[in-house]
């Protein structure tokens, strides 16, 4: 699979998200795609899974079965779990005896019978992930997989990745959990100015954008996915440990910060506080 040029703008006058990006893909490759939160990584992963077209260049050679899973599942449908997948396996001409399978090895078979609508984030997920596994893709396309999952279904993920890609087929990842850090053979891709960078430099060609190029992040898509804001320091999210003691300033000329207080779901904590750590944020839980 080949990305010859590519790149993206969500409207003909907006500023470029990627820009002449070359890329290769071959056989059996996974691929984490690392990058601070707007820099262009959903937008990557769903350019690759041809949910979008290219505003300029080509992509050429995608495999014939794409499995996509996004960084946030569609709940608000009229489906139970079963009921949703299977609609999908009928869409997808697959049994539901094998999509029966996927829920038990992702820790999902008591998510059946459930709506849709009242699963939380990391229960949305392990939907999304199983529809994107139903009919053994050739291309795998995994926006944020792990976060909110439980223990047990983050050790198997990367198991099935590399089934996947055993068998010959391509797994590109975007991750801010680092979760495939360490998976062995794993090309690692930094999303940054507009520019996707190889750091093992094994499989993928980079051109930066030309001097003067506008690497401003476009406007958020009409499906909200991609969500820009300031630029942090990267780091290593939830391997630190929780972080307790009162908030202080950091000290140095021109430091200026702020306590945002948020309120969100106790479903939703874990996931919520892993992502603002990823991204180089304090925080704090109180009950």
């Amino acid at each position: 699979m080949r990305l010859s040029s590519v790149s993206f703008r969500y409207s003909r006058r907006g500023p470029w998200v990627l820009r002449d990006v070359e890329l290769t893909l071959d056989p059996g490759s996974v691929i984490e795609v690392t990058g601070r939160n707007g820099a262009g990584k959903s937008t990557l992963l769903r350019l690759l899974a041809g949910i979008m077209p290219t505003s300029r260049g080509t992509i050429a050679g995608r495999p014939g079965v794409v499995g996509y899973a996004p960084d946030v599942f569609p709940v608000g449908q009229p489906f139970t779990v079963i009921g949703y997948l299977e609609h999908m396996s009928r869409i997808r001409g697959v049994s539901l005896a094998s999509t029966e399978e996927l829920a038990v090895r992702l820790n999902a078979t008591h998510l059946l019978g459930q709506p849709l609508g009242d699963l939380s984030k990391g229960s949305a997920q392990k939907v999304g992930l199983i529809q994107s596994l139903m009919a053994p893709p050739d291309l795998l396309i995994l926006d944020e997989p792990f976060a909110g999952l439980d223990q047990q279904t983050r050790a198997e993920l990367p198991l099935i990745i590399d089934e996947i890609a055993a068998s010959g087929g391509i797994v590109v990842v975007s991750d801010h959990q680092n979760q495939l850090q360490n998976f062995p053979g794993a090309d690692h891709w930094l999303v940054e100015d507009g520019a996707v960078t190889s750091r093992s430099g094994e499989r993928s060609q980079v051109s930066a954008p030309p001097d003067g190029a506008e690497t401003r992040q476009a406007p958020p898509s009409p499906d909200g996915m991609e969500t820009p804001r300031p630029s942090a320091s990267p780091s290593q999210g939830d391997r630190q440990p929780p972080i307790s003691q009162p908030f202080a300033p950091q000290s140095g000329e021109g430091a200026r910060q702020v306590v945002i207080e948020v309120l969100v779901d106790a479903d939703d904590a874990d996931e919520i506080e892993q992502k603002l750590r990823a991204d180089g944020y304090l925080t704090r839980r109180t009950s």
